[in-house]
């Protein structure tokens, strides 16, 4: 998913770690991640709710959110769905 958001600035060649953060490394803007977000929730539905995932962090959180943190939240989320 987040292959397909860089491609569509041509940075599919940008290197993404687990480290990597969404504004400084990624140069990604708010938009981005609303676009993110919905691929989010088209793939996995409720399970994955990326706005309240993102309300529970401050400003300074958020932008320096990084790729390995987004992905231990969906892992998490999908894990405990699965257990309900």
């Amino acid at each position: 998913m987040l292959a397909a958001v860089l491609e569509e600035y041509g940075l599919d060649d940008a290197e993404v770690t687990m480290e990597s953060r969404f504004t400084e490394d990624l140069e990604l803007e708010s938009i981005d991640l609303v676009t993110l977000a919905g691929q989010l929730q088209d793939r996995w539905g409720d399970r994955i709710n990326f706005a309240e995932f993102l309300a529970g962090m401050e400003l300074d959180e958020i932008i320096g959110l990084t790729v390995g943190r987004l992905v231990r939240h969906v892992v998490d989320r999908l894990q405990s769905a699965g257990r309900s």
